[in-house]
């Protein structure tokens, strides 16, 4: 008898953790994600308490709104130059950079806050300057993942990289608002702290390969090329529209500190329950994919993630009692989560390398639409409905809204797995069989 021999095995790409570099930038931007939400729901407390010791509960509800725009504006006037920036230029030095302009809002606000001279002034100041560090940040730490490991892992490394950014997002407020419950500048300190350490993880950052195509067009040009391409393709243009309309209209985060201080009447402690609850949620559905990732009809359960998420958002909005609050927050950032990862894994793997900080900008741009204008139109929408109105219409747009995208983007709901099409033939034959 013949023996046939086997061939030699492969050996398997490393996985992403097992990489320094990986390693480095995972940990910076779970520590700099962190550090940016704790901030953000303390800026809204301090914000509204102060606001509310000259003003009613509808003037000091438009000031939070006040400080979501002032956040957003820096954001959308340098979108088209961030993303051309994080195309051509080391996406290390980007993140670098923008990280210690984080180090020293931090640490300013920590400051005016220990020694009393803190005002809305000082917090309108300061938003402004996170916003314009956030703007330049973003495209540069989406598109600098994808360098730091082997085609055959860049799934899994955009999938822990999309939970460390939603995590961060999730856990954030509820530390800042444990930290505030004991100091009220403990939090900035710790958000500077975790600055610091993201900074320090971004210096062991080696160098990475950077593509080879790199155009030599006018800079307009090229900034005219990525938002063309966002145009072209349909699988893009519909996760990041989707996102922007849900979440811009079911948001709740801006409008805790009104939950907490005159519906639920919980106070400061109460305030970092219910920003804790959306973490709790997240928190296990990252733990989830972390040991089972998703592989098979990713559309539509991302199209059903979002219908949870609206849903539990009018839950909460109708809740008036603790626990069931708690609940729904819970499930609304389970739900959220669950939406982000799949969304952020199907924009990096149809979006080019040389493409893909022009494309992070303008995601980061409906991101930031959906978080920090949509806490403008939270804040100005319950100053005209109040609270309970402004969240109720809000979950019942993102509800309308996933409906309508289910079919004008029929590329989302026939999305089997995150694998892009091969050929422009290919791309051409889903939207054909989807429109059918």
């Amino acid at each position: 008898m013949i023996r046939r021999l086997k061939p030699p095995a492969m050996d398997s790409p490393p996985h992403p953790l097992r990489i320094a570099n990986f390693r480095a930038y995972w940990a910076a931007r779970f520590a700099m994600t962190l550090a940016q939400n704790g901030m953000i729901i303390v800026i809204g407390w301090q914000t509204y308490t102060i606001a509310r010791q000259t003003m009613s509960p509808a003037g000091a509800a438009a000031q939070l709104g006040l400080i979501g725009l002032l956040q957003f504006v820096p954001l959308f006037l340098s979108t088209p130059i961030t993303g051309w920036v994080a195309d051509r230029f080391d996406r290390r030095w980007i993140a670098r950079c923008t990280v210690s302009l984080q180090v020293l809002c931090a640490f300013i606000l920590a400051m005016a806050t220990f020694e009393g001279w803190m005002t809305l002034p000082v917090l309108f100041s300061v938003a402004i300057l996170l916003g314009l560090g956030r703007a330049f940040a973003g495209p540069a730490f989406s598109a600098l993942a994808p360098n730091l490991v082997p085609r055959e892992v860049l799934p899994t490394a955009i999938a822990l990289s999309s939970i460390s950014w939603q995590v961060g997002t999730i856990i954030g407020p509820a530390v800042g608002g444990f930290a505030y419950s004991f100091a009220p500048s403990a939090a900035y300190f710790l958000a500077t702290g975790l600055f610091g350490i993201a900074l320090v993880c971004m210096m062991l950052i080696g160098p990475v390969p950077r593509t080879t195509r790199i155009s030599t067009a006018h800079p307009l040009r090229q900034i005219a090329d990525g938002l063309a391409y966002v145009g072209q393709n349909k699988m893009i243009l519909g996760t990041i529209t989707l996102d922007l309309f849900a979440v811009f209209l079911a948001g709740t985060s801006a409008l805790l500190p009104i939950y907490a201080h005159d519906i639920l009447k919980v106070g400061p402690k109460g305030l970092s329950a219910l920003a804790a609850a959306p973490a709790a949620g997240a928190s296990i559905t990252a733990l989830f994919f972390s040991f089972r990732p998703l592989r098979t009809n990713v559309g539509p359960k991302m199209l059903g993630a979002v219908l949870v998420y609206g849903s539990a958002t009018v839950l909460f909005g109708l809740s008036t009692w603790m626990p069931l609050s708690l609940a729904a927050l819970a499930v609304a950032g389970s739900a959220d989560m669950f939406s982000v990862y799949i969304r952020q894994s199907l924009i990096q793997l149809y979006t080019p390398d040389d493409k893909r900080g022009r494309v992070g900008a303008v995601s980061q741009l409906t991101i930031s639409a959906s978080n920090e204008l949509g806490e403008a139109e939270s804040g100005f929408l319950a100053s005209a409905l109040g609270p309970v109105g402004a969240v109720l219409v809000g979950g019942g747009g993102a509800i309308v809204v996933t409906i309508l995208w289910t079919f004008l983007f029929p590329s989302i709901r026939n999305a089997r797995t995150f694998d892009p099409p091969t050929t422009q033939q290919d791309a051409a034959d889903i939207e054909m069989e989807a429109a059918r």
